[in-house]
């Protein structure tokens, strides 16, 4: 049980964001309520939750819009009545780190919620500090507070939520070689699926935003039956 956690629940159903709200309650958390993106915005200008359970489908703006629009800031479950592969390739893209269907039961929320704040609380020992601006590596800037790369030309190069997590991850951990497991649990928040190719996927799209050659990279490099590292020194800049 987590007394210092406070859940941000966003859904237009008055119904559910009262049952999600008395149950992670009563379950150690302290919960907040919102019914649309005008009122999420509103209570974050406020307070700063530790993690959003977000609706996929809202009035005005929807939930992918506003996930684009959170950018990664706060951890996101993404919850939705559909329960098509496009919508959970979609949520994850726009930045959501879980993606549960309804209907289901309050206590598989619970579990997810737990295991995201755990991912999301245990910060890797040589992250950088939070007074971090940007991370430089091979003549590349990735932008912490913008969210974007900067080519050695000076060109912003715009990523995903998916992307700017996983890039941030190799940054973080430079020249140490990254199971496909390690890389789901740090930039999806989520229990690693072995069958889930995503991560590959992302490093394909990463690849080619850096442009490398995929069959020699030098950047992100493949170690076989190992996973993948950046190679690199990879230096810090505080904010001013």
């Amino acid at each position: 049980m987590d007394n210092s956690s406070t859940i941000l629940i966003v859904d237009d159903d008055r119904d559910i964001r009262q049952l999600l709200a008395d149950y992670l309650e009563s379950n150690g958390y302290r919960a907040l309520a919102a019914a649309d993106g005008v009122a999420m915005w509103k209570i974050l200008d406020e307070s700063r939750p530790d993690l959003i359970v977000l609706d996929l489908n809202l009035p005005g703006d929807d939930g992918l819009t506003l996930c684009r629009k959170l950018r990664a800031t706060l951890p996101v479950i993404m919850l939705t009545a559909r329960n098509e592969p496009l919508d959970r390739i979609l949520g994850l893209e726009m930045g959501a780190d879980d993606y549960l269907p309804k209907p289901f039961e309050p206590r598989e929320l619970l579990a997810r919620v737990r295991s995201v704040l755990r991912r999301s609380h245990a910060m890797p020992s040589n992250a950088p500090a939070e007074n971090v601006q940007q991370m430089r590596f091979s003549n590349w800037t990735l932008d912490l507070t913008a969210r974007h790369l900067v080519n050695p030309e000076g060109i912003v190069i715009m990523l995903s939520g998916a992307e700017f997590r996983l890039l941030r991850v190799f940054l973080e951990h430079p020249n140490r070689v990254l199971n496909r497991d390690q890389l789901l649990n740090l930039t999806q928040g989520r229990d690693a699926d072995p069958f889930d190719r995503s991560i590959d996927i992302q490093i394909s799209r990463l690849r080619q935003k850096l442009g490398e050659d995929a069959r020699m990279p030098q950047i992100i490099k493949t170690v076989r039956n190992g996973g993948y590292v950046l190679a690199g020194q990879v230096t810090v800049e505080p904010t001013a």
